[in-house]
């Protein structure tokens, strides 16, 4: 499928002083398995309209890297695989001595880079863990 996605900049200078910008459009070709619907060819065109070219490349790099990760079956992101990273292996007592200690927790985590949300929700599942007896 051959789709017009965006427009090449070609820069004319004049002089020192005064700097002219003229646009020509191109033709980008892709190749895909599935066919795009109109709704997704806009949306095409609208970012390769608005963001620069370096920064279309570099989602791209980012976007392939997480396909990678994901496809291979070793990305981790999110609450949840954070969440289950921090309460892995705990027994009843680890979560009592957790919630015990709670405010140099609460330090440990916002240094680790943890949203508020994220360790409220830590704490809830701590809360359960230490209610059941240890095997």
């Amino acid at each position: 499928m051959k789709v017009n996605l965006g427009i090449k900049e070609t820069i004319i200078h004049l002089d020192a002083n005064l700097t002219i910008v003229s646009m020509e459009k191109f033709d980008v070709l892709l190749s895909t398995s599935k066919k795009l619907t109109d709704q997704q060819i806009k949306k095409l065109q609208e970012f390769f309209n608005e963001i620069p070219i370096e920064e279309i490349l570099a989602g791209l790099h980012f976007a392939k890297n997480r396909w990678t990760a994901k496809d291979a079956g070793v990305l981790k992101v999110g609450r949840k695989s954070i969440i289950k990273r921090e309460i892995h292996s705990i027994t009843s007592e680890q979560a009592q001595w957790r919630l015990k200690n709670w405010k140099m927790m609460i330090a440990n985590y916002r240094k680790l880079g943890y949203s508020y949300p994220t360790i409220s929700r830590i704490k809830k599942i701590l809360q359960e863990l230490s209610k059941k007896k240890s095997k």
